[in-house]
């Protein structure tokens, strides 16, 4: 019962970082090794197997812009710490591939032993490469329709001939990391005018927007020690932005941003029919994930302004 750590997205210039975590629970499975010897097709064959007999696997994500704004140390542990929480089977052992204990500070950090090429020994963790790459790559792959050009599902972002030639011709992303060396003197470039037709480059994306606002929200979760348990988490009927939990509840968080007070506070935006599809999908969500002594409670986030401020989170009468 050994919980394996990877990371996938550590050097390329843009789009988010990955840690995956994964017990395997006694499960052997064939092929399993680190996910770069891997060809494409054998690496998608593992994960569906992955996904199909570990006894608990997860994935936890920074983006580029928090890892811009907090560096690449503390966005490793961040992501650590997220795909961690959402292990939920016993495990008896951690070891994460390379010298460096992400999760060092916390109480899990003395039960972790760190390992270089573990991803090649240690198939926990070679399972937890190949998810860790395999969803980012397939996560780059669907960019390539909101910024075409930049050919990010061919390269996921590294900084290859084709990426900087397409960089220089059509300026930055929301995806890249702009605290990276060779993309530093664009912290400083005016965007681009919302009349020009490369408006789907601009920093400013709808997709990026809520990302930043939904990245304020959950930090404010987790200083209230609140486990991050999903992101943007999808029923045919509704999304919820994020659930976590705290003690025996598990909160449904519905992220609400706004520029201005123009058109009312955010929770203006949270009708009946709404209300009713938040419950729905965190019934369906628990039915999966929570035992039945699990309380559960929908709650909604107000953020706005410029500076992304918090103003109000409060749970909401089910």
């Amino acid at each position: 019962m050994i919980l394996g750590i990877d990371e996938a997205g550590r050097g390329p210039w843009a789009g988010p970082l990955v840690v995956g975590a994964a017990v395997l629970g006694g499960v052997q499975i064939e092929g399993l090794t680190d996910s770069k010897k891997l060809t494409k097709k054998k690496r998608e064959s593992l994960y569906d197997i992955i996904r199909e007999q570990a006894a608990a696997y997860a994935t936890g994500w920074v983006s580029a812009a928090d890892l811009d704004e907090i560096g690449m140390s503390e966005a490793l542990r961040l992501a650590t710490r997220r795909a961690v929480e959402q292990i939920k089977v016993p495990y008896t052992e951690i070891i994460i591939d390379g010298m460096v204990n992400f999760l060092a500070g916390t109480g899990k950090g003395a039960f972790v032993q760190t390992m270089k090429k573990a991803d090649l020994l240690v198939p926990s963790v070679s399972a937890a490469s190949i998810l860790a790459k395999v969803e980012r790559d397939r996560f780059m792959a669907e960019q390539d329709a909101m910024y075409p050009g930049y050919g990010f599902g061919g390269h996921a972002g590294y900084g290859v001939a084709k990426h900087r030639a397409a960089i220089e011709k059509l300026g930055v992303t929301p995806l890249h990391r702009l605290s990276f060396a060779p993309l530093q003197k664009y912290r400083t470039v005016t965007p681009v005018s919302t009349t020009s037709p490369r408006n789907t480059r601009l920093f400013d994306t709808t997709k990026a927007i809520g990302d930043k606002a939904e990245n304020v929200v959950a930090q404010y979760l987790e200083s209230q020690n609140h486990a991050i348990l999903a992101r943007n988490w999808k029923t045919k009927i509704c999304e919820i932005d994020i659930v976590s939990q705290l003690d025996d509840t598990m909160y449904f968080t519905e992220v609400k941003y706004r520029k201005n007070d123009d058109h009312g506070s955010g929770m203006a935006a949270i009708t009946p029919k709404k209300l009713h599809q938040m419950n729905r999908a965190a019934e369906y969500f628990a039915l999966k994930h929570a035992g039945d002594t699990m309380d559960l409670l929908l709650a909604v986030a107000d953020v706005a302004g410029l500076e992304f401020e918090l103003k109000e989170w409060i749970t909401l009468q089910r």
